[in-house]
């Protein structure tokens, strides 16, 4: 029960944490950081280094072909890619390879695209290169060496030009949302962003604000504070308090985070491009919210526990572990579910209690999730924390006035049977 002895530890905890520089970096320089690291991969992808690149073929018509198609297409117009052109059969290519070795290992020579006879049938190119899993060059050159075999393919076989760019078109796949309460729309991309960025903040937030309180537990046990603390409050009001205040303060945090997608969602002063349209509502963001605080209260209580067990961090890694994979399994089950949101794995994840804080959220941003499961998950995880909020307050109580030799865990959970 919250009484004022409860709320004089919240009001510690949340002057300590609030006007902390870690909770001042983490709130307001994280997202611009994450944001920010997002951009110069972005720009670092569009910035490649000049490439100078040896295409081989098995026929003197075909390496004309590619040698007009290259020369003439978009690659050369930012003068970033260098083309030489040979034909030789595969028993040749392989004293070229050799001739050319040290130059690939030099870097002068980013690579050798060798096309045999055998791509006009099967289309399987051979690239050989010191770095051959390079997407970004893959890429670039798929389509003008897609459009060369396509147009020999058909050379003899009198297609107009129509039908051989209808050939050489890929399948422009359309999605449309089918949900009970709106009227079908095309989709786009926007909640699928916003289910990386839910998973992200989730996992980001739960692990930072359990390891502070991990810490801060470790801390007062260490420095002896907590029995100061102890001669005016019982533990396990000093436990709730705790629990509560880094709650308060990491939905503080969580609030300020997704401030930007509320001002979205709520205005529309705020225009996204037609392919960003998020559609969700500010319930998506409250049931996110009220989860959210669940899970807190769950984990935060587990990482107290877990503190008051050990009288340093080092010890406390190994007690950890177990707490970190409850928040790390369901982030990937999470991230992995964007593709499939309706598989098994993620259908049972996002009722399953503990696993469901973080998988339900992203999954009611991806597809339609009945109202039944959304209630089901708060209750469930609602009796969770009822389950083991007394056990680990028990724990809680011996370990925090405990000091000296690491405890074994037969002798913490001899620590349950204790009675006050």
């Amino acid at each position: 029960m919250v009484n004022h002895r409860v709320l004089a530890v919240i009001k510690r905890e949340l002057k300590e944490k609030l006007m902390s520089k870690t909770f001042i970096f983490m709130t307001i320089l994280l997202p611009l950081i994450m944001f920010g690291g997002i951009g110069i991969q972005l720009l670092l992808q569009r910035d490649e280094a000049k490439s100078t690149i040896a295409l081989v073929t098995e026929s003197p018509s075909l390496t004309e072909s590619f040698q007009t198609e290259l020369l003439s297409s978009d690659l050369m117009k930012d003068g970033k890619y260098t083309f030489t052109f040979y034909t030789m059969n595969r028993d040749d290519l392989k004293g070229f390879l050799d001739k050319k070795k040290q130059t690939l290992l030099d870097g002068d020579l980013t690579g050798i695209v060798f096309i045999p006879e055998s791509a006009m049938k099967d289309k399987k190119i051979e690239y050989y290169s010191k770095t051959p899993t390079n997407p970004s060059l893959s890429r670039r050159l798929e389509s003008p060496l897609n459009k060369v075999l396509i147009d020999s393919y058909f050379h003899n076989r009198s297609l107009s030009l129509e039908e051989l760019n209808f050939a050489r078109k890929g399948i422009d796949f359309a999605g449309f949302k089918v949900s009970k309460e709106e009227k079908i729309s095309e989709a786009a991309v926007g909640n699928l962003v916003l289910s990386f960025i839910f998973s992200f903040l989730l996992y980001l937030s739960l692990l930072m604000t359990g390891q502070l309180m991990l810490q801060s537990v470790i801390e007062e046990k260490s420095n002896r504070i907590v029995e100061v603390i102890i001669s005016s409050v019982s533990p396990k009001e000093l436990m709730t308090g705790k629990i509560l205040g880094s709650a308060i303060t990491a939905m503080i945090q969580m609030v300020i985070w997704l401030s930007p997608i509320i001002l979205i969602i709520s205005t529309t002063l705020f225009a996204l491009p037609a392919e960003l349209t998020v559609s969700i509502t500010m319930y998506h963001i409250l049931f996110l919210l009220l989860n959210f605080a669940i899970g807190l209260i769950l984990y935060l209580s587990l990482f107290g526990m877990m503190g008051s067990i050990f009288d340093n961090p080092q010890d406390a890694q190994s007690g950890m572990w177990p707490i970190m994979l409850l928040i790390m399994i369901p982030f990937f089950i999470a991230v992995s579910m964007m593709q499939n949101p309706n598989s098994p794995i993620a259908n049972v994840a996002s009722l399953l209690p503990i696993f469901s804080i973080m998988v339900m959220p992203i999954k009611a941003t991806v597809v339609e999730v009945p109202l039944w499961q959304l209630i089901m998950c708060l209750v469930l995880n609602t009796a969770t924390i009822f389950l083991i909020f007394p056990i680990a307050g028990k724990i809680y109580r011996v370990g925090i006035l405990r000091t000296g030799r690491k405890p074994k865990w037969s002798e913490v959970v001899k620590w349950l049977k204790y009675k006050y």
